[in-house]
């Protein structure tokens, strides 16, 4: 693809953020864990944004309860690995981007080695709050720039989805657990009004529980929205993943949206694929 196509499909990104910060946008290399009902969304929008390399993490397989709020579930693609059915539609979209797919779930023993990147900026987009604390940790040790999912599941408004520093979170269970364990753990600050450095998209509303008798695939994956917990729409899980790739983009091109303090301070086309297997 030449320069020209990149300006046709990508010329937007440079009225609206200027040609220096579009080519950064274009340098970037952002990794997104989880792919997901949020993290699906969030490479999409950066393979969108013209985000030049993506590194994309997860073992889980495309399957048919995915389809009410997965981007690349669909008819053709049940039973493939979620990265690759991602990488696909990726490439469609934007055939110069250099695609990492690691197959593999994050843990607290191999967390340095998937992340060693180097990275330009990472968006968690998983449940499991050991793997999410081990994530923060690393980020926040390598002054890699995160931007963490808080539960997307059960609720039902999107425009309650916000985006704070995750020491100043409210009334997402995700979320305080992560705050727990980060504190607990890792030694993130206690005191009240203590930073983590650490932005966070999440939302306030009140859970839904699940309606008795509901249809749910009980599968265990251990990282991903459970649907055998709380319900889930894509109304709401692509504004969360949506919302977390415009934090990624105000950092790679230093623009601050109005009146919102930041939480922290601070090409060939190609494709690898990792296979890592759990013992």
């Amino acid at each position: 693809m030449t320069a020209p196509d990149l300006d046709r499909r990508f010329g937007g990104m440079n009225r609206l953020y200027g040609d220096d910060a579009a080519l950064r946008i274009r340098a970037a290399h952002v990794c997104v864990i989880g792919i997901g009902g949020v993290g699906s969304w969030a490479a999409e929008a950066l393979a969108r944004s013209g985000v030049g390399r993506l590194t994309l993490i997860d073992l889980d397989n495309v399957n048919e309860s995915n389809v009410n709020r997965q981007i690349h579930a669909l008819d053709g693609v049940f039973g493939q690995p979620k990265v690759e059915a991602m990488a696909a539609r990726l490439r469609a979209i934007h055939p110069q981007c250099e695609i990492r797919l690691i197959e593999d779930f994050v843990t607290v023993d191999n967390v340095a080695d998937l992340l060693a990147g180097p990275f330009d900026a990472v968006v968690d987009a998983i449940d499991d709050i050991r793997a999410k604390a081990a994530i923060a940790a690393h980020c926040h040790r390598a002054r890699i720039p995160l931007v963490v999912s808080g539960g997307a599941g059960g609720r039902v408004d999107p425009t309650r989805v916000q985006v704070d520093d995750l020491s100043r979170v409210t009334g997402d269970a995700v979320c305080a657990r992560l705050r727990y364990t980060l504190r607990r753990g890792y030694g993130f600050p206690r005191e009240a009004g203590r930073k983590f450095g650490i932005e966070c998209v999440y939302s306030a509303e009140p859970i839904r529980r699940p309606q008795a008798g509901a249809a749910c695939d009980t599968g265990t994956a251990p990282q991903g929205l459970a649907c055998a917990g709380y319900g889930s729409a894509v109304t709401v899980t692509a504004v969360f993943g949506l919302v977390a790739v415009s934090r990624v983009l105000a950092r790679l091109t230093r623009v601050a949206p109005a009146n919102r303090d930041e939480a922290t301070d601070g090409n060939t086309g190609g494709q690898t694929t990792e296979q890592h297997t759990s013992c």
